[in-house]
Protein backbone atom coordinates (compact mmCIF):
# COMPACT_ATOMS: atom_id res chain seq x y z
CA UNK A 1 0.00 0.00 0.00
CA UNK A 2 1.34 3.56 -1.26
CA UNK A 3 2.17 5.36 1.89
CA UNK A 4 0.64 9.05 2.48
CA UNK A 5 3.37 12.06 2.05
CA UNK A 6 4.57 13.30 5.59
CA UNK A 7 2.22 16.24 5.96
CA UNK A 8 -0.86 14.21 5.18
CA UNK A 9 0.30 11.80 7.86
CA UNK A 10 1.13 14.70 10.19
CA UNK A 11 -1.59 16.44 9.89
CA UNK A 12 -4.35 14.09 9.09
CA UNK A 13 -3.91 10.95 10.67
CA UNK A 14 -1.95 11.65 13.74
CA UNK A 15 -4.86 14.12 14.84
CA UNK A 16 -7.34 11.49 13.95
CA UNK A 17 -5.55 8.76 16.59
CA UNK A 18 -6.25 11.54 19.13
CA UNK A 19 -9.28 11.98 17.98
CA UNK A 20 -10.29 8.43 18.50
CA UNK A 21 -8.49 7.64 21.37
CA UNK A 22 -10.69 10.64 23.12
CA UNK A 23 -13.57 8.90 21.86
CA UNK A 24 -12.74 5.87 23.05
CA UNK A 25 -12.44 6.77 26.96
CA UNK A 26 -15.59 9.08 26.63
CA UNK A 27 -17.56 6.15 25.38
CA UNK A 28 -15.93 3.38 27.17
CA UNK A 29 -18.93 2.52 29.88
CA UNK A 30 -20.83 1.67 26.19
CA UNK A 31 -18.66 -0.56 24.25
CA UNK A 32 -17.54 -1.93 27.56
CA UNK A 33 -21.00 -2.93 28.22
CA UNK A 34 -21.96 -4.13 24.69
CA UNK A 35 -18.58 -6.12 24.48
CA UNK A 36 -19.27 -7.82 28.08
CA UNK A 37 -22.97 -8.82 26.44
CA UNK A 38 -21.65 -9.76 23.23
CA UNK A 39 -19.17 -12.12 25.26
CA UNK A 40 -21.49 -14.63 26.04
CA UNK A 41 -21.81 -15.42 22.14
CA UNK A 42 -18.39 -15.48 21.37
CA UNK A 43 -16.33 -18.93 22.26
CA UNK A 44 -13.70 -19.03 24.78
CA UNK A 45 -11.88 -17.01 27.36
CA UNK A 46 -12.91 -13.48 27.21
CA UNK A 47 -11.48 -13.17 23.61
CA UNK A 48 -13.64 -9.73 22.83
CA UNK A 49 -12.91 -7.82 25.66
CA UNK A 50 -9.35 -8.25 26.03
CA UNK A 51 -9.06 -7.70 21.97
CA UNK A 52 -10.93 -4.01 22.29
CA UNK A 53 -9.01 -2.97 25.75
CA UNK A 54 -5.63 -3.98 24.02
CA UNK A 55 -7.07 -1.73 21.10
CA UNK A 56 -8.18 1.29 23.43
CA UNK A 57 -4.84 0.78 25.17
CA UNK A 58 -3.00 1.36 22.01
CA UNK A 59 -4.54 4.22 20.81
CA UNK A 60 -4.37 5.81 24.44
CA UNK A 61 -0.83 5.03 24.36
CA UNK A 62 -0.18 6.29 20.35
CA UNK A 63 -2.19 9.33 21.36
CA UNK A 64 0.18 10.09 24.68
CA UNK A 65 3.31 10.24 22.88
CA UNK A 66 2.24 12.41 19.90
CA UNK A 67 1.32 14.76 22.59
CA UNK A 68 4.73 14.73 24.00
CA UNK A 69 6.47 14.76 20.87
CA UNK A 70 4.35 17.88 19.74
CA UNK A 71 5.34 19.59 23.02
CA UNK A 72 8.91 18.68 22.70
CA UNK A 73 8.68 19.69 19.05
CA UNK A 74 7.31 22.97 20.53
CA UNK A 75 10.29 23.12 23.18
CA UNK A 76 13.51 22.45 20.44
CA UNK A 77 11.91 25.60 18.48
CA UNK A 78 9.23 24.44 16.71
CA UNK A 79 11.90 21.54 15.31
CA UNK A 80 15.04 23.03 14.85
CA UNK A 81 17.20 21.74 17.61
CA UNK A 82 14.96 18.07 16.67
CA UNK A 83 18.61 17.23 15.70
CA UNK A 84 20.79 17.51 18.41
CA UNK A 85 21.96 15.17 20.99
CA UNK A 86 19.52 16.30 23.61
CA UNK A 87 16.77 15.90 21.77
CA UNK A 88 17.40 12.55 20.38
CA UNK A 89 18.62 11.19 23.84
CA UNK A 90 15.30 12.90 24.81
CA UNK A 91 13.86 10.45 22.09
CA UNK A 92 14.88 7.94 22.94
CA UNK A 93 13.78 7.90 26.79
CA UNK A 94 10.27 8.55 25.40
CA UNK A 95 10.48 5.14 23.19
CA UNK A 96 11.93 3.51 26.60
CA UNK A 97 9.53 4.61 29.31
CA UNK A 98 6.52 3.85 26.03
CA UNK A 99 7.71 0.32 25.19
CA UNK A 100 7.91 -0.26 28.88
CA UNK A 101 4.59 0.78 29.78
CA UNK A 102 2.70 -0.67 26.19
CA UNK A 103 4.66 -4.36 27.36
CA UNK A 104 3.14 -3.69 31.16
CA UNK A 105 -0.12 -3.96 29.72
CA UNK A 106 -0.01 -6.03 27.11
CA UNK A 107 2.10 -8.35 29.13
CA UNK A 108 -0.61 -8.90 31.24
CA UNK A 109 -3.77 -9.15 29.45
CA UNK A 110 -1.97 -11.75 26.80
CA UNK A 111 -0.53 -13.10 29.78
CA UNK A 112 3.20 -12.88 27.99
CA UNK A 113 6.68 -13.48 29.68
CA UNK A 114 9.97 -12.34 27.73
CA UNK A 115 13.14 -14.69 28.98
CA UNK A 116 16.49 -13.68 27.56
CA UNK A 117 19.38 -16.24 27.07
CA UNK A 118 22.64 -15.61 26.70
CA UNK A 119 24.11 -18.96 27.22
CA UNK A 120 23.24 -22.96 27.71
CA UNK A 121 23.13 -22.15 31.35
CA UNK A 122 20.28 -24.09 32.96
CA UNK A 123 19.97 -21.67 35.60
CA UNK A 124 17.48 -18.05 34.79
CA UNK A 125 19.29 -15.83 36.71
CA UNK A 126 22.60 -16.76 34.94
CA UNK A 127 21.35 -17.39 31.49
CA UNK A 128 20.10 -13.61 31.80
CA UNK A 129 23.03 -12.42 33.04
CA UNK A 130 24.89 -13.35 30.70
CA UNK A 131 22.69 -12.05 27.87
CA UNK A 132 23.17 -8.95 29.39
CA UNK A 133 26.67 -9.01 29.27
CA UNK A 134 26.92 -9.85 25.59
CA UNK A 135 25.67 -6.08 25.27
CA UNK A 136 28.04 -4.64 28.24
CA UNK A 137 28.85 -0.48 26.85
CA UNK A 138 31.99 0.15 25.51
CA UNK A 139 31.77 -1.31 21.70
CA UNK A 140 29.51 -0.67 18.64
CA UNK A 141 27.15 -3.68 18.45
CA UNK A 142 25.53 -4.80 14.86
CA UNK A 143 21.99 -6.99 16.42
CA UNK A 144 20.85 -9.24 13.36
CA UNK A 145 17.78 -10.99 14.61
CA UNK A 146 15.29 -13.57 12.77
CA UNK A 147 12.14 -12.31 12.16
CA UNK A 148 8.97 -14.20 12.98
CA UNK A 149 5.71 -13.50 14.60
CA UNK A 150 3.82 -10.71 15.23
CA UNK A 151 5.75 -7.68 17.30
CA UNK A 152 8.91 -9.81 18.04
CA UNK A 153 10.69 -6.25 16.24
CA UNK A 154 9.00 -4.32 19.41
CA UNK A 155 10.06 -7.23 21.71
CA UNK A 156 13.68 -6.54 20.37
CA UNK A 157 13.85 -2.87 20.90
CA UNK A 158 11.69 -3.27 24.17
CA UNK A 159 14.82 -5.45 25.36
CA UNK A 160 17.72 -3.50 23.91
CA UNK A 161 16.55 0.05 25.41
CA UNK A 162 14.90 -1.24 28.74
CA UNK A 163 17.37 -4.33 29.63
CA UNK A 164 20.37 -3.65 28.32
CA UNK A 165 20.55 0.11 28.02
CA UNK A 166 21.26 0.46 24.34
CA UNK A 167 20.10 3.27 21.40
CA UNK A 168 18.84 1.23 18.82
CA UNK A 169 19.54 2.47 15.01
CA UNK A 170 16.55 0.77 13.39
CA UNK A 171 15.96 -0.79 9.85
CA UNK A 172 11.89 -1.05 9.17
CA UNK A 173 9.75 -1.48 6.33
CA UNK A 174 8.52 1.72 5.03
CA UNK A 175 5.11 0.75 5.59
CA UNK A 176 5.54 0.99 9.94
CA UNK A 177 5.20 4.86 9.00
CA UNK A 178 1.84 3.98 8.65
CA UNK A 179 1.34 4.60 12.73
CA UNK A 180 1.64 7.76 13.86
CA UNK A 181 3.32 7.63 16.83
CA UNK A 182 5.96 5.12 15.39
CA UNK A 183 5.56 7.01 12.22
CA UNK A 184 7.16 10.30 14.30
CA UNK A 185 9.48 9.04 16.74
CA UNK A 186 11.54 7.17 14.88
CA UNK A 187 12.10 9.92 12.17
CA UNK A 188 13.72 11.57 15.19
CA UNK A 189 16.18 8.97 15.95
CA UNK A 190 18.64 7.27 13.88
CA UNK A 191 16.24 5.27 11.66
CA UNK A 192 15.75 3.87 7.43
CA UNK A 193 12.47 2.56 6.58
CA UNK A 194 13.31 0.62 3.39
CA UNK A 195 11.53 -1.29 0.68
CA UNK A 196 12.76 -4.45 0.92
CA UNK A 197 14.31 -5.70 -2.26
CA UNK A 198 16.25 -8.93 -1.75
CA UNK A 199 19.97 -9.15 -2.88
CA UNK A 200 21.79 -5.98 -3.93
CA UNK A 201 20.90 -2.08 -3.28
CA UNK A 202 18.04 -1.46 -5.24
CA UNK A 203 14.94 0.44 -3.85
CA UNK A 204 11.33 1.67 -5.33
CA UNK A 205 11.49 5.47 -6.06
CA UNK A 206 15.07 5.96 -6.57
CA UNK A 207 17.65 7.84 -4.77
CA UNK A 208 19.66 6.12 -2.67
CA UNK A 209 19.90 2.43 -2.66
CA UNK A 210 18.38 0.43 0.11
CA UNK A 211 22.21 -1.10 1.11
CA UNK A 212 23.80 2.74 0.73
CA UNK A 213 20.55 3.82 2.64
CA UNK A 214 21.84 1.54 5.42
CA UNK A 215 25.01 2.06 5.28
CA UNK A 216 24.94 6.02 6.10
CA UNK A 217 22.72 4.63 9.02
CA UNK A 218 25.31 2.27 10.68
CA UNK A 219 28.22 5.18 9.92
CA UNK A 220 29.35 6.38 13.11
CA UNK A 221 28.18 4.26 15.44
CA UNK A 222 28.82 5.04 19.31
CA UNK A 223 29.85 3.00 22.11
CA UNK A 224 26.42 2.80 23.48
CA UNK A 225 24.35 2.15 20.02
CA UNK A 226 23.33 -1.18 18.40
CA UNK A 227 22.33 -0.57 14.91
CA UNK A 228 19.75 -3.77 14.55
CA UNK A 229 18.92 -5.59 11.26
CA UNK A 230 16.93 -8.31 10.29
CA UNK A 231 18.53 -9.81 8.01
CA UNK A 232 15.38 -12.57 6.61
CA UNK A 233 13.79 -9.38 5.14
CA UNK A 234 10.22 -10.13 6.67
CA UNK A 235 8.11 -11.76 8.82
CA UNK A 236 8.74 -15.66 8.04
CA UNK A 237 6.05 -17.02 5.96
CA UNK A 238 5.45 -20.63 4.13
CA UNK A 239 5.78 -18.93 0.95
CA UNK A 240 7.67 -15.86 1.19
CA UNK A 241 10.49 -19.58 2.40
CA UNK A 242 9.49 -21.18 -0.69
CA UNK A 243 10.05 -17.60 -2.53
CA UNK A 244 13.15 -16.76 -1.20
CA UNK A 245 14.44 -20.90 -1.73
CA UNK A 246 13.33 -20.53 -5.65
CA UNK A 247 15.03 -16.96 -6.04
CA UNK A 248 18.27 -19.04 -5.10
CA UNK A 249 18.02 -21.49 -7.50
CA UNK A 250 16.81 -19.10 -10.34
CA UNK A 251 20.20 -17.09 -9.19
CA UNK A 252 22.13 -20.23 -9.67
CA UNK A 253 22.80 -20.58 -6.39
CA UNK A 254 22.07 -24.57 -5.79
CA UNK A 255 23.80 -24.70 -3.06
CA UNK A 256 22.48 -22.69 -0.82
CA UNK A 257 19.08 -23.47 -2.09
CA UNK A 258 19.51 -26.85 -0.80
CA UNK A 259 21.21 -25.63 2.27
CA UNK A 260 17.61 -23.13 3.06
CA UNK A 261 15.51 -26.44 2.35
CA UNK A 262 17.21 -27.84 5.28
CA UNK A 263 16.08 -24.60 7.44
CA UNK A 264 12.77 -25.15 8.53
CA UNK A 265 12.35 -22.18 10.98
CA UNK A 266 13.54 -19.66 9.13
CA UNK A 267 14.42 -17.85 5.99
CA UNK A 268 17.61 -17.83 3.65
CA UNK A 269 19.48 -14.08 4.77
CA UNK A 270 20.24 -11.54 2.51
CA UNK A 271 23.47 -10.25 3.23
CA UNK A 272 23.19 -7.04 1.56
CA UNK A 273 22.37 -4.98 4.34
CA UNK A 274 24.60 -6.95 6.99
CA UNK A 275 27.77 -6.43 4.95
CA UNK A 276 26.72 -2.55 4.43
CA UNK A 277 26.45 -2.04 7.71
CA UNK A 278 29.61 -3.80 8.60
CA UNK A 279 31.90 -2.16 5.95
CA UNK A 280 30.56 1.09 7.92
CA UNK A 281 31.09 0.14 11.49
CA UNK A 282 34.76 -1.15 11.05
CA UNK A 283 34.86 -1.97 14.89
CA UNK A 284 31.89 -3.15 15.47
CA UNK A 285 31.23 -6.56 17.03
CA UNK A 286 27.96 -8.54 15.82
CA UNK A 287 24.70 -9.73 18.24
CA UNK A 288 22.44 -12.53 16.59
CA UNK A 289 19.06 -13.19 18.28
CA UNK A 290 17.03 -16.28 18.14
CA UNK A 291 13.61 -16.25 19.51
CA UNK A 292 10.50 -18.57 20.48
CA UNK A 293 7.48 -17.94 21.13
CA UNK A 294 5.24 -16.73 18.49
CA UNK A 295 5.92 -18.56 15.68
CA UNK A 296 2.86 -20.23 14.57
CA UNK A 297 1.05 -16.96 15.08
CA UNK A 298 1.46 -15.78 11.26
CA UNK A 299 -2.26 -14.49 10.60
CA UNK A 300 -5.07 -12.49 12.23
CA UNK A 301 -6.68 -15.03 13.03
CA UNK A 302 -3.76 -17.25 14.96
CA UNK A 303 -3.99 -14.08 16.68
CA UNK A 304 -7.22 -14.12 17.41
CA UNK A 305 -7.89 -18.21 18.41
CA UNK A 306 -4.56 -17.55 20.92
CA UNK A 307 -6.25 -14.90 22.80
CA UNK A 308 -5.04 -14.70 25.73
CA UNK A 309 -1.51 -16.15 24.40
CA UNK A 310 -0.11 -17.41 27.28
CA UNK A 311 3.08 -17.99 26.35
CA UNK A 312 6.79 -17.73 27.27
CA UNK A 313 9.28 -15.45 24.61
CA UNK A 314 12.99 -17.06 24.72
CA UNK A 315 15.60 -14.59 22.92
CA UNK A 316 18.30 -16.35 22.86
CA UNK A 317 21.75 -14.42 21.71
CA UNK A 318 25.30 -14.50 20.74
CA UNK A 319 28.10 -12.16 20.27
CA UNK A 320 30.68 -12.56 17.91
CA UNK A 321 34.12 -10.58 18.25
CA UNK A 322 34.94 -8.33 15.19
CA UNK A 323 38.02 -10.20 14.94
CA UNK A 324 35.68 -13.59 13.68
CA UNK A 325 34.17 -12.11 11.25
CA UNK A 326 35.38 -12.28 7.68
CA UNK A 327 36.36 -9.79 5.12
CA UNK A 328 34.82 -9.80 2.12
CA UNK A 329 30.95 -9.83 0.76
CA UNK A 330 30.73 -13.61 -0.18
CA UNK A 331 32.89 -14.42 2.85
CA UNK A 332 30.42 -12.66 4.96
CA UNK A 333 27.57 -14.13 3.34
CA UNK A 334 28.53 -17.76 4.00
CA UNK A 335 29.32 -17.01 7.56
CA UNK A 336 25.70 -15.18 7.59
CA UNK A 337 24.35 -18.33 6.46
CA UNK A 338 25.82 -20.34 9.20
CA UNK A 339 25.07 -18.46 11.37
CA UNK A 340 21.27 -18.64 10.37
CA UNK A 341 21.61 -22.27 10.13
CA UNK A 342 22.49 -22.36 13.98
CA UNK A 343 19.47 -20.42 14.83
CA UNK A 344 17.42 -22.97 13.07
CA UNK A 345 18.80 -25.66 14.82
CA UNK A 346 18.48 -24.09 18.12
CA UNK A 347 14.52 -23.05 17.10
CA UNK A 348 14.12 -26.89 16.37
CA UNK A 349 16.01 -27.48 19.75
CA UNK A 350 13.15 -25.94 21.84
CA UNK A 351 10.52 -26.84 23.71
CA UNK A 352 7.43 -27.06 21.87
CA UNK A 353 5.04 -23.65 21.61
CA UNK A 354 2.18 -25.49 23.03
CA UNK A 355 4.15 -26.60 26.13
CA UNK A 356 5.30 -23.33 26.44
CA UNK A 357 1.90 -22.15 27.57
CA UNK A 358 1.10 -20.68 31.10
CA UNK A 359 -2.00 -21.37 33.14
CA UNK A 360 -5.22 -22.09 32.19
CA UNK A 361 -6.62 -19.12 30.28
CA UNK A 362 -10.35 -17.77 32.09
Amino acid sequence: MRLPPRWVRRVILAPLVIVLALLLVVTIPLWLLGALGLTSLVPGRFRLPRALWLVTVYLLWDSALLVVMFVLWIASGFGWKLDTPAFRAAHYRIGARGLEILFDVFGSVLRLAIVTSGSDADDTDAATAAFDALFTPGTPLVVASRHAGPGDSFILVHTLLNEVERHPRIVLKYTMQWDPAIDVLLNRIPTRFIVPSGFGGKTRGGGHGVEESLRDLATGLGPDDAFVIFPEGGNLTSTRRRSRIDRLRDAGRTALAERAEAMTHVMPPQPGGMHAALEASHDADVVFIAHTGLDRLVTIGDIWRDLPMDKRITMRAWRVARSEIPAGRDAQAEWLFGWFERIDAWIAGQTPIDEEAGPPAL
